[in-house]
């Protein structure tokens, strides 16, 4: 059993917090039976997995699992409540591509929450793919990881650049009624951050513009529940 904070698991789960370290290594963490679960789920092997000696979990499905003293899960965690397990998974082995016919490009949108909001919509709603731009928030982050409630294992993302024609720019006023939209068989939805939303040379790269109708006095959307109106509407039109 694991029962020293200087042991280097433990080092590496925390070096871990760190995005610039998440990419130096290409490693993401886990936290919870739940999120763990869904990477096993979807074939994924732990570089490390760790388990409460005292609640342990997922115990047949990890079994190089390494004991860790209660205390030490605890001070491991980012959550409210510790977790019974905590896994180091590989950012190479999730999901990459823009292969769905309907995917999300976000421009800019720094927040976790965000971001993990619409892993789970793509999955929910898709199939769907994430195109993130630079300046985006990492969809491996903590936050993002348990906003994305496992999607992220089923989820391809790429690069904002990668994402297919024709694209459709979503913006507060002024574009075309989504609804109105005459969409085909594949089709990218381009949405920015939400204080400065898409700069001039996105939208100028666009194929058409859309804005989803709002009531009278509303300012705009949060970012989710945009992308998500764009990919039901998508899946509505194509059922």
């Amino acid at each position: 059993m694991i029962t020293s904070a200087a042991n280097p698991r433990l080092k590496l789960v925390r070096k871990l917090a760190a995005r610039r370290q998440r990419e130096k290594l290409g490693l993401f963490v886990c936290e919870g039976e739940d999120l763990v679960a869904a990477g096993l789920d979807a074939g994924l092997e732990p570089v490390e997995a760790l388990v409460d000696a005292e609640r342990p979990a997922l115990e047949g499905r990890l079994p190089r699992a390494e004991n860790v003293a209660p205390e030490l899960m605890a001070e491991l965690s980012a959550l409210a409540h510790p977790p019974r397990v905590i896994a180091v998974f590989r950012r190479a082995d999730l999901p990459r591509g823009v292969d769905p016919p309907v995917g999300l490009g976000l421009w800019h949108v720094g927040d976790p929450g965000n971001i993990g909001t619409l892993v789970r919509a793509a999955d929910a709603l898709g199939p769907a793919f994430l195109a993130l731009s630079p300046g985006c928030a990492d969809p491996t982050s903590p936050k993002a990881l348990r906003a994305s409630m496992g999607a992220i294992f089923r989820v391809p993302t790429a690069a904002f650049d990668e994402a297919p024609h024709p694209v459709v720019g979503l913006v507060p006023r002024g574009g075309t009624p989504l609804a109105e939209l005459e969409l085909g068989e594949r089709v990218a939805f381009v949405l920015g951050a939400e204080r400065d939303g898409l700069p001039a040379e996105v939208t100028s790269s666009c194929d058409e513009l859309a804005s989803i109708p709002l009531a009278e006095g509303a300012e705009s959307l949060n970012v989710a529940v945009a992308g998500a109106i764009a990919l039901y509407e998508f899946s509505r039109l194509g059922a």
